[in-house]
């Protein structure tokens, strides 16, 4: 398992587009991904997880990776998350 800790850089947070964004890149790996802010932990795979969280700019999240594809997945995900969720 893989623990990192990233700012949110985009304007809106995890929102609508940038949460759908998350979330489409998260599921091109196998490993479990979790994002938790503030103690609370939601499926990164799951949209409604995702925006459920309520995660603004300037915001620390913490992403979990777990599984045979971790070091990649999280690699790709906290550079997305660091550009501001755009497309890769």
């Amino acid at each position: 398992m893989i623990r990192k800790t990233v700012i949110l850089n985009n304007e809106v947070g995890l929102h609508a587009r940038p949460a759908a964004l998350f979330v489409q890149a998260a599921n091109k790996f196998s490993s479990n991904v979790y994002i938790e802010l503030e103690g609370r932990k939601v499926n990164g795979k799951s949209i409604i997880g995702v925006m459920s969280l309520g995660a603004f700019h300037g915001e620390e999240i913490i992403l979990i990776v777990n599984g045979e594809d971790e070091k990649e997945a999280i690699e790709e995900l906290s550079k997305l998350v660091e550009n501001g969720l755009k497309d890769l």
